[in-house]
């Protein structure tokens, strides 16, 4: 038989062996939001007794629970359990489950599925709780059943961090003895559940003193409380559960890291558990004070981290300080006889701009790939000053063309000018078309060393060219409003965020204009300028990824583009991210 113990209620349900039991389709709500405050949080403290200590080798002879909320019991749970195995002698002697107990006790699969009603949408908790997991999963495993989703939290581990220095060891009878708890293990498992339901409690308190209010928090108790710099938490405690941009300042109140998060609570308090990242440990031992602003969702956060890297240049940080060494793509559109050239800024002269992209030996290799194609004039030059007796090297070769020679007219050379203009602009298939042929003859005559090249110049030309087209289509919209329904509102101006305000603001609050100043939307048709493609690439990644779930109140011009889409030729990693491709 198993039992529901409650408050008001005492109710016996018979479960026969190979019962089918309703509950086994019973579905586990899951925690939306781990911020939750813990004194609204329900904990399932679960204890098994079992036949032995393998999992995958012996079984489960009881199994007893309780169900706790505010301090509060809302439940117990008890049964035995046949194990479809003997006892051995010693756990008889350490149980007091005999055989003659357990035989006309429930199999175990009805357990699980009563077991699984009674802990739906809590925490589950127990001492050494791996070990009873473990169990379990067992047991689901060979019932075909999915595992368990709950959330889970050891008290053992718990105790490890915060009564260490106070006892001789964590286990559950010698806490139970030394802090006087009301319940006393006793190794049958109700019994045990109980200690273990009064030593979280006591714990609890305990883990208040490291700022731990919520879920979230114990959750990462374990973790963070072994760190060197966990005397830092209390830097934390005034962060709130909500999207926004911290800001790690040390001694001097000089910036040292900033970053964005759609949870800044919990987010900054993971830097002292599960980030490992080499550099984190001199970041924290320098840090004295962390800031943060709130914003109204990851949007503006994302932005206005990047402004303030921008501004500040905070000495942690690696990502979106690099933009002053971004290069352009020039085709020299102002010259008799046009070529390429690396620029490190974009002018308002005339010629045909690619990028920014970002470094200069980006460009070149981008160049490469052109010039592997179109042979437009390499020697630097101009046309008619050129004090050389026989044509460059290249037009030598036949990979590029030579007009101080005057073995090409202006007229032709236009044409050749004319169709490199073409690809880098309204049909990039131009130039990618005759770099793929390259690459798989290259490859069929086993050259695969120069095919892997030629296929890596044609990536570095399609990636650059498809980034062109996704921040120029953004800035090219206009003035647009867009809205995550029954979150917030975001005016974009030219691939610039003005503004962003929580969608039941009336009137419309500042949002980032009045933190961080927008700057100077972009001119239609104007070079990209190096200082805003970080903002409007991280823009047009947001829109993609929230696509489905954003609406666009306004757009002057729309955002759909006539021009074929330029597939990648390298698989891309779901790992790998390179250049613009960072968020930040």
């Amino acid at each position: 038989a198993v039992w529901y113990r409650s408050a008001r209620i005492t109710e016996r349900v018979f479960l026969p062996p190979n019962a089918c039991s309703p509950y086994r389709r019973a579905v586990q709500r899951t925690f939306d939001d781990l911020g939750t405050p813990l004194s609204e949080v329900t904990f399932c403290v679960v204890d098994l007794e079992t036949t032995g200590g393998s999992a995958e080798r012996c079984a489960i002879t009881e199994v007893g629970a309780i169900k706790v909320r505010g301090g509060e019991c809302l439940g117990t749970f008890q049964t035995l359990v046949n194990p479809g195995m003997p006892i051995p002698p010693e756990i008889i002697v350490l149980t007091g489950i005999t055989q003659a107990m357990v035989m006309p006790a429930p199999r175990i699969e009805p357990v699980l599925a009563a077991f699984d009603e009674f802990s739906a949408g809590t925490v589950i908790v127990g001492h050494n709780v791996r070990f009873d997991l473990g169990f379990l999963a067992a047991a689901r495993r060979a019932s075909g059943w999915a595992a368990m989703s709950n959330p889970w939290v050891d008290t053992c581990a718990l105790a490890r961090r915060l009564v260490r220095d106070e006892v001789p060891n964590c286990r559950l009878s010698t806490l139970a003895s030394r802090f006087r708890l009301d319940h006393q293990p006793s190794h049958r498992a109700l019994d045990d559940a109980l200690a273990t339901a009064d030593l979280l409690h006591l714990l609890l308190e305990r883990a208040a003193a490291f700022g731990v209010l919520g879920l979230d928090d114990l959750l990462a108790l374990p973790r963070i409380n072994a760190h060197p710099q966990a005397a830092k938490l209390r830097l934390t405690d005034r962060l709130p559960r909500r999207p926004g941009v911290y800001l790690f300042r040390d001694a001097g109140g000089r910036p040292l890291y900033v970053g964005k998060a759609t949870n800044l609570r919990q987010r900054v308090r993971s830097y002292f558990s599960s980030d490992d990242r080499r550099k984190i440990g001199q970041l924290l031992r320098e840090t004295q004070q962390i800031d943060h602003i709130p914003c109204t969702g990851t949007l503006d956060a994302a932005v206005l981290e990047l402004r303030l890297i921008h501004r500040l240049q905070p000495r942690f940080n690696r990502q979106g300080k690099q933009w002053g060494k971004y290069s352009y793509v020039k085709l020299t559109l102002n010259e008799r006889f046009p070529r390429l050239a690396v620029a490190r800024t974009a002018r308002a002269d005339g010629a045909h701009y690619v990028g920014p992209l970002p470094s200069a030996s980006a460009a070149k290799r981008v160049i490469e790939a052109i010039e592997t194609v179109m042979p437009l004039r390499r020697c630097t030059a101009a046309p008619g000053r050129c004090d050389r007796a026989a044509p460059c090297a290249p037009a030598q070769l036949g990979v590029a063309t030579c007009p101080c020679s005057g073995a090409i007219s202006e007229a032709d050379y236009g044409v050749i000018v004319d169709r490199t203009l073409r690809g880098l602009t309204r049909d990039p298939e131009v130039l990618l078309t005759p770099l793929r042929e390259q690459m798989a003859s290259l490859a069929d005559a086993a050259r695969f060393e120069e095919a892997a090249d030629v296929r890596d110049r044609a990536e570095a030309l399609g990636g650059a060219l498809r980034r062109q087209r996704h921040v120029e289509g953004l800035r090219d919209a206009g003035s647009m409003v867009v809205e995550r329904p029954g979150m917030f509102r975001a005016e974009v101006r030219n691939g610039v965020l003005m503004r962003c305000w929580p969608i039941d603001a009336d009137p419309p609050l500042a949002g980032l204009d009045a933190i961080e100043s927008p700057p100077d939307a972009p001119e239609l048709g104007a070079p990209l300028r190096a200082d805003l493609i970080d903002e409007i690439g991280c823009i047009a990644r947001w829109l993609d990824a929230e696509a489905d779930r954003v609406r666009v109140v306004h757009c002057d011009e729309g955002l759909a583009s006539a021009l074929p889409r330029i597939p990648p030729l390298v698989p891309r990693s779901p790992n790998r991210n390179h250049g613009f491709d960072r968020a930040r």
